[in-house]
């Protein structure tokens, strides 16, 4: 079976009985081209199935107006309201996004951003700290390029906006040494810098009052050593192990406190709530725009604060 083509700028102007530049024109709102004439052209180009072609134009203009969102993973709630502050800054400057992610993992977060540089997009916003270096690289060296993470490689030509891991940890720590807890555990998500930092903190606190510290990789081994009180790198960590206590009989926070870190939606929907650390997420996004926007290289470090629930 034969497809049909789609219907050709040359096609809307025989429709319409004007000349190919003046659709152009037209269709791109460009001057030259009155409101009337404009708006028949725009309504014959509808009737007939015409819809401009977004990479030709791009290519005569030198610049798509698109941004390449980045994601480490789509579930994790930590990127919402980062994605939503960027898609906000990105509209009043007219410009649409991108988004893509990597599930976790270092190789996919890499083809996917080499797809996204064949876009030609006009800038990348990567939320992960996992994409290798070269890549990052090689990214900024195309347009600029800011990393919303804190990865182990980051490349002279890529800007970074980030939240200032040890402070946040030191506030969770002394929290619960302020709320009389001696016996204070940390509860490791992953192996990355970020991760690192907070326990380095978490175990500087530690050390300054002469306490022990316990790092543990799973809620299991929380609950068979049973300390007073745990900060688990993450929410979804402090998440897990607020469940899987409420499981064995423990009631948060009288047998056992937990302080989380990141304040995403997850905290206040368990109960009880989660006292937590919160990123200024909005504000990380709305940032990593200015600085992609202004084409500048810059390193960007924001303050967490400590919100105090029911768990700790």
């Amino acid at each position: 079976m034969r497809v049909k083509n789609s219907p050709t700028i040359v096609d809307v102007a025989r429709a319409a009985g004007v000349s190919k530049s003046l659709v152009s024109l037209a269709i791109r709102n460009d001057r030259g081209v009155s409101e009337a004439t404009r708006n028949r052209i725009l309504e014959v180009a509808d009737e007939i199935g015409y819809r401009s072609n977004h990479w030709a134009r791009s290519l005569v203009a030198g610049r798509t107006n698109l941004i390449g969102v980045l994601l480490n993973e789509l579930g994790n709630p930590h990127n919402t309201d980062i994605v939503e502050a960027i898609e906000d800054v990105a509209v009043e400057d007219g410009m649409g996004v991108v988004v893509s992610h990597g599930r976790r993992d270092p190789g996919t977060l890499a083809e996917r951003l080499q797809a996204m540089r064949r876009l030609g997009l006009d800038g990348f916003v990567i939320v992960s700290a996992h994409v290798p270096g070269k890549e990052l690289e090689a990214a900024a060296r195309q347009a600029p390029t800011v990393v919303i993470a804190n990865p182990y490689e980051l490349p002279d030509n890529v800007s970074q906006v980030r939240n200032d891991d040890a402070a946040g940890a030191r506030q969770a720590v002394e929290h619960l040494l302020a709320r009389g807890h001696k016996g204070i555990g940390f509860l490791a998500a992953s192996e990355s810098r970020t991760t690192r930092v907070r326990a380095e903190a978490y175990e500087d606190v530690m050390d300054a009052h002469g306490l022990a510290s316990h790092v543990w990789w799973n809620p299991a081994s929380v609950l068979a050593e049973r300390p007073s009180a745990v900060f688990a790198s993450n929410d979804r960590a402090a998440v897990r192990l607020l469940g899987s206590a409420a499981d064995a009989g423990l009631r948060m926070p009288d047998d056992l406190a937990i302080v989380g870190y990141d304040d995403t939606e997850l905290a206040s929907l368990v109960r009880p709530k989660l006292t937590t650390v919160a990123q200024p997420r909005a504000e990380m996004g709305r940032r990593a725009m200015e600085i992609l926007l202004s084409g500048g290289v810059e390193r960007v470090v924001v303050e967490p604060s400590l919100v105090v629930r029911g768990s700790a």
